[in-house]
């Protein structure tokens, strides 16, 4: 029952990624959040693909799990999450370049931050990838109040019980271990998993209910139906 629901935990969060993500780039051009979320669901398909296959620490899969956990953790669902959420609270629009660079930094870090895998805890990084997520979090308050703000106060709550889902894992990820789990953390990733799935759907129809009201009291220019801003 515990490695079926890891599964089903996974699958959610791959198919949140990828569809969520898709309709990110497809709707409102937002290719900071649609690739990120592609780049979760990604991970997520290797890390199945890891677990199903044995969950060897030595294995290129492994590796490569890593990879897509530092890369989200460092930048990924840190600064590129707020830049793209800007879009709908500040009608920020990066260029392409700016696009370009600030994955091309999410790769260099999950790059640097490899030498720190492996069981033991690194005080450094873990540090690190907690301060990043609670100075996210203070950016998703504001998200949340915007949201409240706007007259969605369901999606107002949704967004901030979500975000603190996320910091609770974010938190204990590296220091709390959950007491009784197994050497693979069964039951730390499938609440990871369940929690990182709930957050991109949630964002996502957060992020839609913004850009609804923006463009409804026309804070967003509408070209043929659809927000010519980009995110």
């Amino acid at each position: 029952m515990k490695d079926l629901l890891f599964m089903l935990a996974d699958l959610w969060m791959i198919f949140a990624g990828f569809y969520f993500g898709w309709k990110f780039i497809r709707r409102y051009n937002n290719y900071l959040l649609g690739l990120e979320w592609m780049v979760v669901a990604t991970s997520g398909s290797n890390f199945l693909l890891w677990a199903l296959l044995g969950g060897d620490e030595g294995s290129f899969l492994y590796s490569v799990a890593y990879f897509f956990d530092a890369f989200s953790r460092s930048v990924g669902i840190t600064l590129i999450l707020v830049m793209g959420l800007m879009g709908v609270t500040h009608r920020y629009k990066p260029t392409v370049v700016v696009d370009v660079g600030v994955f091309a930094l999410a790769i260099g870090a999950g790059l640097y931050l490899q030498q720190f895998r492996g069981h033991e805890l690194h005080v450094g990084p873990a540090t690190f990838y907690v301060i990043v997520n609670a100075l996210t979090t203070l950016f998703l308050a504001y998200f949340s109040w915007r949201l409240w703000k706007s007259g969605a106060k369901g999606l107002a709550v949704g967004a901030g019980l979500a975000t603190v889902a996320g910091s609770v894992i974010a938190i204990s990820y590296d220091f709390f271990p959950i007491p009784g789990d197994d050497e693979h953390r069964t039951l730390f990733y499938t609440a990871a998993l369940a929690t990182w799935g709930f957050q991109m759907f949630v964002y996502f129809i957060a992020y839609r209910a913004l850009h609804n009201h923006n463009v409804a009291t026309g804070a967003e220019p509408v070209v043929n139906g659809h927000s010519v801003a980009r995110a």
